[in-house]
């Protein structure tokens, strides 16, 4: 990571973030804190909306991150509380562990349901638990503050039994279930995977359908990834992100294929007529998409960086034109970027509709990119400078 470049923001450093939930900690609930962990949110540089079509994706984690601190307690009581000014109200709640005949439901305050998705679907029991959260990772940003605080929950939970995961896969596959389940969104595998795998100096190109996975470094110190925040807070809990993966998997279906992996676009003009305008241009962003996810693998371990940035500009534009989850602020983000010199590449990340972009740019052409953003971007942007970062883990108090 890179800090205090320009008009970049300073991300806190973990420990800033503990001692905080550790203080918290001790007012709200009298005690010391003995577990302290963490999680990091992410940015996907390219694989967009290909990963619940059975695509590839390539994300990396960032130094946002969340933590979770607290202590197990005997009285089979969770109580937790979040620091982050954003959540809804209440930012305190408490209920009693599941049972098979008491599982936990969703309910309010919408954040809770993150937390109880994770501990209805971890693999043994909780004898209970005193916790704060505290996190540097923007809410609504686009870049999952939603996995970090489920994987940073599971393994708060892993730490506080001495009970770990059978596999990090597997340790991901149920904070994906716990965010259909509680938080009624049908992600794909991305966000959970890479912020329980995640290593520094390395992408995670991840095969969405075999699950297998494997790191590819970015490692170049010339090279960093400055993501930059519209503020324009995005929600993916409408009926937006449902309608294109249904529209996804009915293109599949017309096409005789279990999903658009499996599908070229030659495959698809065959059926141009008969799906809808929507449809058909939904469709296509998937499936060209899929193929830059796997170029831009081989790019950057050739470390061509002008075809790895120029895939993921096209990337934006397919998102904007065709799936149609970009936004009038994050396509001028990008235009403004993309007009630098040093830049490689730019496109909106997370699901849309607002949030994040990031850039792909040479290191000292990081503070022309920013000042150049900030005098002709109408709102008002946070900048942040990162580089590849490492994913779940135990800390140290």
């Amino acid at each position: 990571m890179t800090e205090g470049m320009g008009m970049a923001a300073v991300i806190p450093k973990v420990s800033e973030l503990v001692q905080k939930a550790s203080e918290a900690l001790l007012a709200e609930y009298g005690c010391e804190a003995e577990t302290a962990v963490c999680a990091p949110g992410r940015v996907n540089i390219i694989g967009g909306h290909t990963d619940y079509n059975e695509g590839f994706v390539f994300p990396m984690a960032l130094p946002l991150v969340t933590v979770v601190v607290g202590k197990k307690t005997s009285d089979g009581i969770c109580c937790i509380k979040t620091l982050m000014p954003s959540a809804d109200e209440p930012r305190m709640v408490e209920f009693q562990v599941p049972t098979a005949e008491n599982p936990l439901k969703p309910s309010k305050p919408y954040w809770a349901n993150y937390v109880k998705g994770v501990i209805q679907n971890f693999h043994g029991p909780v004898s209970g638990f005193v916790a704060v959260v505290n996190s540097s990772v923007p809410l609504g940003g686009g870049l999952s503050s939603s996995a970090a605080l489920e994987v940073a929950t599971y393994t708060f939970l892993e730490a506080i039994t001495q009970d770990p995961a059978e596999s990090l896969k597997a340790k991901a596959l149920a904070c994906q279930k716990a965010e259909h389940t509680f938080a009624n969104m049908p992600c794909g595998i991305m966000d959970q995977f890479i912020s329980t795998m995640g290593k520094a100096g390395n992408l995670l190109f991840i095969d969405c359908r075999t699950l297998e996975s494997k790191c590819v470094a970015l490692d170049d110190p010339d090279i960093v990834i400055l993501i930059t925040n519209s503020n324009v807070r995005h929600t993916l809990r409408g009926s937006e992100y449902p309608l294109r993966r249904i529209h996804c998997q009915k293109a599949a279906v017309m096409l005789g294929m279990k999903s658009l992996r499996d599908a070229a676009i030659e495959d698809l003009e065959k059926y141009k007529d008969c799906m809808s305008d929507t449809m058909y241009r939904h469709a296509r962003h998937v499936i060209t998409e899929i193929k830059r996810t796997q170029d831009c693998e081989v790019a950057l371990v050739n470390k061509d960086y002008q075809n790895f940035g120029r895939m993921i500009t096209e990337c934006h534009y397919s998102l904007k034109n065709d799936f149609e989850v970009s936004c009038p602020e994050l396509d001028e983000l990008v235009a403004l970027a993309v007009e630098v010199p040093g830049v490689f590449g730019s496109r909106l990340t997370g699901g849309g509709f607002g949030g994040c972009t990031i850039t792909v740019v040479k290191q000292d052409s990081v503070d022309a990119v920013m000042s150049h953003i900030k005098e002709k971007y109408r709102g008002t942007p946070t900048f942040y400078v990162c580089q590849p970062s490492e994913g779940a883990r135990i800390l140290q108090l």
